[in-house]
């Protein structure tokens, strides 16, 4: 196992090893903060930051604004765009962290990240299809226009919740649960189990949860009826707050400190729970403890979730990788996010307090823009076309 600083776990098989089971993703599989010698691993792609990240910014940039403004203006692009990528969000989790980029990596670095982000693209409006099926009935006009009226369920905000559920789940299962036990099933077989795994806990929690009554709509049925204890704009908030979370530990601090548990039950187990109890009472400080609207929860986990990823991923760190002592390092990298967070709210919400809104809030949209345009551009240049042209490597790299 290629290190991110965690010990490979005393119940892993010889089989499990040549299957090539990672404890962790391949985008947390880097030297952690704390491991000696974790510069000098890869030489090349610290001497290379911050320019090789800032560079990326070229790929990044444009495609945040495509997807906060490319349907027709900021409420618009939320309400036709925020589905879409949300649904496409478990794919790509799938392909970066269960097939390391298969198809894409047997092919040629450019067509490598264009094949698997095509693949991304239907993938987004399939599942997004599904999930209206789940919520209402299939419209696929309503996917494409959120302005046709009575006789359809737009897809924002109904669907928003069962997208956002399957993506959660996606990565706890991926990251918290270190993809046990569908990784002996093999590379495909074991992301289709997975997203499929995910989907089922995501329809599930829709259907137990969450407290949904129909709107004077004359589509037969309309939404369907649901009675649980749980309002939509207050689980997609607890979500989000969970997802910080699992960045934080995961990709953040890479697997620290649940890293030091041997036993993979007693890891796996631990790590899950600390995770769900993290994002809940975060949830609870911000709803309850600061008065702050389920919107706002929601807009303020993603400018987390965005600098995060903003943070650990783009940047690797830079420049406290280079703090060999464990403490200042991961220290360092969750005070940077932290301070980006802000920048991101107070920049984000500035703007769309500008903007005249008509069906949504501004915090809606700074939550979609942060999670989605931003995070979602961030995880595609990295994970998906390995920062390509920027960054180039051989067959065999990607591959890896």
């Amino acid at each position: 196992m290629t290190g991110a600083g965690l010990a490979e776990p005393q119940d892993m098989s010889p089989g499990s090893r040549r299957r090539g089971y990672r404890r962790t993703p391949p985008l947390s599989a880097r030297p952690a903060l704390s491991e000696p010698g974790a510069v000098a691993s890869e030489p090349a792609r610290g001497r290379a930051q911050p320019l090789l990240s800032l560079t990326g910014l070229v790929f990044v940039v444009p495609l945040f604004f495509l997807l906060a403004f490319g349907a027709g203006g900021a409420e618009r692009s939320l309400e036709v765009l925020a589905p879409l990528t949300t649904f496409a969000l478990p794919a790509i989790a799938m392909i970066a962290f269960w097939w390391e980029d298969w198809p894409g990596s047997s092919l040629r670095a450019g067509w490598a990240g264009l094949t698997d982000t095509l693949i991304i693209v239907v993938a987004g409006v399939v599942l997004a299809l599904a999930g209206q099926a789940i919520v209402a009935t299939v419209d696929v006009h309503a996917l494409f226009d959120p302005d046709l009226g009575a006789g359809h369920v737009t897809t924002f905000p109904h669907t928003m919740p069962l997208a956002a559920g399957a993506f959660v789940a996606m990565l706890q299962l991926t990251m918290v649960s270190e993809g046990w036990p569908l990784r002996g099933l093999g590379r495909v077989r074991s992301g289709v189990a997975a997203l499929l795994v995910s989907w089922v806990v995501a329809v599930a929690a829709y259907l137990i949860l969450l407290d949904v009554h129909d709107e004077p709509v004359a589509l037969p049925g309309g939404l369907r009826d649901l009675a649980g204890p749980v309002a939509p704009g207050a689980y997609g908030a607890w979500l989000t707050a969970v997802g910080v979370w699992q960045l934080v530990f995961f990709m953040a601090l890479r697997g620290w400190p649940f890293s030091a548990i041997r036993r993979r039950g007693p890891r796996l187990l631990t790590g899950n729970a600390v995770v769900l109890a993290c994002g809940w009472a975060t949830y609870l400080v911000m709803r309850h403890g600061l008065g702050w609207p389920s919107e706002r929860v929601f807009a303020v986990s993603g400018c987390a979730v965005a600098a995060l990823l903003v943070v650990a991923m783009l940047f690797e760190a830079w420049p406290w990788i280079r703090l060999l002592s464990p403490l200042p390092g991961r220290t360092c990298v969750l005070v940077s996010a932290l301070v980006l967070t802000g920048l991101l709210y107070g920049g984000l919400t500035a703007y769309a307090g500008n903007v005249e809104w008509v069906r949504a809030a501004p915090d809606d949209w700074v939550g979609y823009v942060t999670l989605n345009a931003l995070g979602m551009s961030v995880i595609l240049h990295v994970a998906i076309w390995r920062r390509w042209p920027v960054a180039t490597g051989t067959r065999r790299e990607r591959s890896r």
